[in-house]
Order: C-alpha cells, then structure tokens, then sequence
C-alpha cells in the first residue's frame, strides 16, 4: 500500500518530533502493508515555515536513518499546504513541493482550517487549476464547516478537485460524524485516495488496513484497493525509482 499523507519526517512540524520516532512510525507502516510513502510536513506560514529545502534536508535525514535501521520503506517529501493567499506566491515562486499529478496537472495536498470552508474558498482552488494545480482536499469529513454543511464541498468537486479521505475516519477514530461523511463520499465515488495522517504512534498512527477493509464492505474489494494502491501510485509515480 502507498501511503500519500503523512507527518513521518523528523522535526518539522506536528508529526515525529525526532528521528527516533519517524523510525517508530516507520516500522509500524511496514508492518501495517505500506511499502511507500510520501511525506507531507505542513506548510502553514506563520506556525510551520517549511520551504522545499527545509523539507528535502528532513527527507534525507529520514532515508538515512531507514537505510541505517534496515527498515524496508521507500520515502518521498512533498507538503501538506494550508488554505491562505500565502500559497498564490508560494505557486508564483515555485516554493509549493506538490504531491505528484494527475491526469497531467500537477497536485497540491491542500488543507483547509478545520473550523470551516473561508467564504469564496473556491476561487482560489480555480485559480490553482488555471494555473496547473489541481487541489486534494486533505481531510475533508474532519473539516466542522463541511461536517455543518456537507454540501459546502459541492462546488471543488464540481471543479474537478480530488479527496483524500482518513483512513480512521472510516473506522470511527474521529467520531460518529466523521465516519458518516468518509462513508457517503466512499459510496458516492468522490474519494481519490484513503491515507493515514499518521502524526505520532498511540493518537494517529500509520494504520490502513482496517480501513480497507471497512471499505472493501461498501465499495468492494477491487475499488477499496485502488484507493491506496493504484491511485496513490498514479500521482506519486514520479517520486520513486521505477
């Protein structure tokens, strides 16, 4: 399984906060069937100030240390961006690390502030796609505007933007209500992929398969896999060895 939303690197923000616990995380994914990932520190102006550099110098530290540990996990870095004008200079300059591409358009993991959609949110996601960016919408059923309001995220999906769904949401670890909305985009086909956002071992670990599971139930088997398989691997391609 691929994993594309994660907080593995060390230090960079709220996920591991050293190399000892990526490590822990790391073992714990390999043994929950992940064998890539791409990590996404944020990118939060402010209160995360990651750039391309700071990200790519946690990512080599990461890949050391695995390769040190004989830990068998293929790595990669890109963000996990936060909704903000900030972005537009961020795409402007070419300081936006993007997740892969879909369908030619490059992707950005795009995280919206979890107590609501900003009013006129969707301009700027159709400002990204006009200019190549296609918006993942980073967790939507956890976000309390859409929980409020689920028809709130009508108009990025009407805009083509893609969802990336908890995997423990699916399960219930973020409670009733979110286990709902992941459960009717599932059955609706609005999920592009399930991840983790795994952050720490005992609150959000890196844990898919139960989620698979759960949505092997709704959507079948073959679908349920695509979802942390083929999807995940068609925007990541680019990111590790072939």
């Amino acid at each position: 399984m691929i994993d594309l939303h994660n907080h593995l690197l060390p230090g960079i923000d709220d996920g591991a906060p050293d190399v000892e616990a990526s490590l822990e995380l790391a073992r714990m994914a390999v043994v929950e069937g992940i064998t890539h990932m791409v990590c996404t520190p944020h990118i939060h102006p402010g209160r995360y100030d990651n750039t391309p550099q700071s990200i790519a110098a946690a990512l080599q530290q990461f890949r050391e240390a695995l390769a040190s540990a004989g830990i068998e996990l293929q790595v990669a870095a890109a963000a996990e961006v936060r909704f903000g004008l900030e972005l537009m200079t961020g795409v402007a300059e070419d300081r936006i690390p993007f997740l892969g591409q879909w369908e030619g358009s490059k992707v950005m993991l795009l995280e919206f502030p979890h107590g609501e959609i900003p009013f006129g949110a969707e301009r700027l996601t159709q400002w990204l796609k006009g200019r190549g960016v296609l918006p993942m919408i980073a967790h939507p059923e956890r976000n309390k505007g859409i929980m409020r309001q689920p028809s709130r995220l009508r108009p990025f999906l009407e805009q083509g933007c893609l969802l990336q769904v908890t995997a423990s949401s699916l399960t219930g670890h973020f409670g009733e209500q979110a286990a709902e909305i992941a459960t009717d985009l599932l059955l609706q086909g609005h999920v592009t992929i399930l991840a983790t956002d795994a952050h720490n071992r005992d609150r959000r670990p890196p844990c898919l398969r139960n989620a698979v599971k759960a949505a092997e139930q709704l959507i079948g088997a073959q679908r349920a896999a695509e979802l942390v398989s083929l999807n995940p691997w068609k925007i990541a391609l680019d990111h590790f060895d072939r």
